[in-house]
């Protein structure tokens, strides 16, 4: 019951950004209270994300050129793309919610997800970005 109200929770928050029109609720670099730092947290997380949806555009694109410069046996590229991307997806929630368990119960715990999830989908952007300059180099 505590996991479905903190997920709820963290749902509202993660809303409140696109409320203000990308405007930060509040300033990060002024953040004292845990409430505040986890907001933070939450906002890192969706510019991230942000980030991610624009290149993942990118990416689909330059994979489905790519894919339908082939013959049509050796076609494959954007399901390869969608599988990875719905693996990665699994991974990512399942990495983030063992590194919550670090502090599990305690106020701390959707800050730590929330940087875990803003982290990686950073580093999934770049993977996103690489791949599509290695299509064109």
């Amino acid at each position: 019951m505590k996991r479905l109200l903190a997920v709820g929770c963290l749902a509202t928050l993660m809303a409140l950004p696109a409320l203000a029109e990308d405007e930060p609720i509040i300033k990060c670099e002024d953040a004292v209270t845990q409430s505040d730092m986890t907001l933070c947290a939450v906002q890192e997380h969706a510019a991230e994300d942000k980030k991610l949806n624009e290149q993942w555009a990118k990416t689909k694109t330059a994979v489905a050129d790519w894919d339908a410069a082939l013959d049509a046996d050796q076609r494959g590229a954007v399901d390869a793309l969608l599988k990875a991307q719905r693996a990665w997806i699994q991974y990512r929630d399942g990495q983030c919610d063992v590194e919550g368990f670090s502090v599990r119960g305690g106020s701390l715990e959707p800050a730590i997800i929330e940087l875990c999830l803003a982290e990686l989908t950073r580093k999934r952007t770049a993977e996103l970005e690489d791949l599509v300059n290695g299509f064109g180099n």
